[in-house]
């Protein structure tokens, strides 16, 4: 009940949040540039070298009428405009019936604009042919089309400071503010719900000795209400936000201080939404993965031993895909967050690419490292999970990616290796182990009664239920294997689960004991005879 309720709930609210978004596309509505501050359709594109620039003439906060100028003088042209159109405004709004007449007079290459309210006639700009171009206009029409821009956008300016029309504004903000605090209330308790259930859904809630299959479904569940509870943030902060800014935006007086909120946190709250958009992305590319391999394994009907080899190479590939898909994703949102803020990315990636291809050359073995992981997974030489020896350092694999391999010791050390120094490494735990047994007998000892007697041994050992499921098969007696210094040698071979022939030796050695003690049959230490000649 509840996911259905969610789902829909969450379509309403994405559906409020899209339109007060697309609001400023319509343009009877006084909600100008929110749409501009999260969707800038040209922040992708990189500055050429046209030195030609464009912005907008405000009034009110709405953008009147666009102009054109080279780079270097479009901030005084802007301010001039700008400052011509403020004193129109104030004339004509402390006027009761203003008589507006807006004319217009050619002058070589250009056009001007005049604005008359009954005194002088106020110059407001100079239309050029960089202006007219924009709308792929004639300078004429351009100056035709801006007065009556300019007029209705005054007429506009006067309606909206009326008593009826700033009480219709204020009934409708009180209702937008209701709808606010309703609406944050119940996401805020859906998600301390979701909260409570990623919080129980924790993997590391649930033990190792727990099925892959089982562990996998479980870091998919969590993942998904990750990405749920960071929706949900988002849309309270959409909420809040976009709600208060197009209250701002319902009044003329309060219009300003909108567009100076939003020209503050336009870049931020931008770079913001890449970095959560390109988390969210790396959730759901765990979602996928984990997905894939919880249905890989949960497919292969495979023996026990091989289903846990599998579930170990499963492992290792779910970490590294991990990785890898954070690492691309994490470049990816970098590159785009650059182009935000207005860096031209072009020539930062043919850099990085030259930068990349020197780093190349000077790290040798960073490649070597990465080729060598590479085959490393491919051929599962080995896995997370698996006891190994390289060169002559052993132990357990703890971690492994493209570039290093980090192994457990017996005294606890965490030893990292360079894929690349990994030329042969001797696996104990693929598929099955052995436990290799050396049994030294005394050399009065009758031989037949030791072999007999470590037989008896390897039936009861294999018959007692807590380690039967631990060999695989019965324990191989290959008889006298040497004469040494402690005595006679009889070598003995166990095929044990993986990573359990040391379980598996200790407990046989400690039988061997207890037999030959009650059979009188003593095991010897090292010993040495000295022969003494005497000569004449």
């Amino acid at each position: 009940m509840f996911k259905k309720r969610y789902f829909w709930a969450t379509l309403l609210l994405s559906f409020c949040f899209a339109w007060f978004i697309s609001l400023p596309v319509q343009a009877q509505l006084p909600v100008p540039g929110i749409r501009d501050l999260i969707l800038d359709y040209n922040f992708l594109n990189q500055r050429t070298e046209n030195p030609i620039e464009v912005a907008c003439i405000r009034l009110d906060g709405r953008c009147l009428f666009q102009i054109a100028f080279p780079q270097s003088n479009l901030s005084e042209r802007i301010d001039e405009i700008q400052t011509r159109l403020n004193q129109i405004k104030t004339q004509y709004l402390n006027r009761n019936k203003p008589q507006l007449e807006i004319t217009q007079e050619r002058r070589g290459n250009s056009q001007y604009v005049y604005v008359n309210l009954g005194n002088n006639p106020i110059l407001l700009l100079t239309v050029t042919s960089a202006d007219a171009a924009l709308d792929g206009l004639t300078i004429e029409t351009k100056a035709e089309q801006i007065a009556t821009q300019v007029e209705n956008g005054l007429e506009q300016a006067q309606q909206e400071r009326q008593t009826k029309f700033l009480v219709r504004q204020a009934i409708i903000s009180g209702i937008l503010a209701f709808f606010i605090v309703i609406t944050s209330l119940i996401i805020a308790r859906w998600q301390n719900k979701s909260k409570k259930i990623k919080q129980e859904l924790k993997p590391s809630n649930l033990s190792k000795s727990s099925p892959l299959s089982i562990r996998l479904r479980q870091q998919l569940h969590w993942n998904l209400k990750e990405i749920q509870h960071r929706f949900f943030q988002i849309v309270q902060v959409g909420l809040w936000g976009g709600g208060i800014l197009i209250i701002l935006g319902l009044f003329p007086q309060t219009r300003v201080l909108q567009l100076i909120i939003i020209t503050g946190i336009r870049i931020p709250l931008r770079v913001s939404l890449i970095g959560l958009l390109t988390y969210v992305i790396i959730r759901l590319s765990y979602v996928i993965i984990n997905r894939f391999t919880s249905s890989f394994v949960s497919s292969n009907l495979l023996s026990p031993r091989a289903n846990r080899r599998m579930q170990l190479r499963v492992t290792t590939v779910s970490r590294v895909s991990k990785s890898i898909v954070t690492i691309i994703w994490l470049t990816i949102g970098f590159i785009v967050a650059l182009s935000v803020i207005g860096i031209n990315v072009a020539p930062l990636l043919a850099g990085a690419g030259i930068l990349g291809l020197a780093i190349s050359l000077a790290s040798q073995n960073l490649i070597k490292d990465a080729i060598n992981g590479f085959f490393i997974i491919l051929e599962d030489q080995y896995a997370v999970g698996d006891v190994i020896d390289v060169g002559g350092i052993g132990g357990l694999v703890e971690n492994i990616n493209l570039r290093i391999t980090q192994v457990r010791d017996g005294e606890g050390r965490l030893i990292t290796i360079p894929n690349s120094e990994i030329k042969i490494v001797a696996n104990l735990s693929s598929q099955w182990s052995r436990a290799d047994l050396n049994i030294p007998v005394d050399y009065h000892t009758d031989i037949d009664k030791a072999l007999h007697l470590i037989h008896q041994v390897a039936d009861e050992i294999c018959q007692d239920e807590n380690w039967r499921e631990q060999i695989i098969e019965s324990p191989q007696i290959l008889g006298v294997d040497n004469f040494a210094d402690r005595g006679i040698l009889i070598r003995v071979w166990i095929k044990t689960e993986p990573l359990k022939q040391w379980e598996v030796a200790r407990e046989f050695r400690r039988r061997i004991k207890i037999a030959f003690d009650q059979a009188e049959i003593p095991i010897p230490p090292p010993q040495q005879q000295v022969w003494l000649n005497r000569t004449h």
